[in-house]
């Protein structure tokens, strides 16, 4: 599937930001989809997860709370909402895509990456 991330910005700590990984072609409600980030010099780390079959989130503990993963069907779209947002989010942010039906699957289909950028 082809996922193409958008909405990454530069944004003032404390502020909110909306990404979102969409798909032109195949439908994203038959994906697990996660999203992930890697900023300069460090690992990419999974910020959150939704599952295909009922929808089931997870989050590390990192982020609980300030990130929401959601779905809009009818757009083919994931979102990432983040909240609260510190000069340490900043990264290349990426959506992923696996046909496995829960979280915790190896993904096999990746977006390009959309940054955001937290500064004061």
């Amino acid at each position: 599937v082809l996922l193409v991330e958008s909405g990454g910005v530069l944004v003032q700590p404390g502020d909110s930001l909306r990404l979102s990984c969409a798909s032109s072609g195949e439908p994203l409600d038959d994906y697990t989809i996660g999203w992930f980030r890697q900023a300069p010099g460090k690992e990419r780390e999974e910020m959150a997860c939704i599952s295909q079959t009922d929808g089931s989130t997870y989050y590390p503990d990192s982020v609980e709370g300030r990130f929401t993963i959601s779905r809009d069907f009818a757009k083919n779209t994931v979102y990432l909402q983040m909240n609260s947002l510190k000069p340490e989010d900043t990264a290349l942010y990426y959506c992923a895509a696996v046909g496995d039906p829960d979280c915790g699957a190896e993904y096999t289909d990746w977006g390009q990456g959309t940054q955001v950028t937290v500064s004061s």
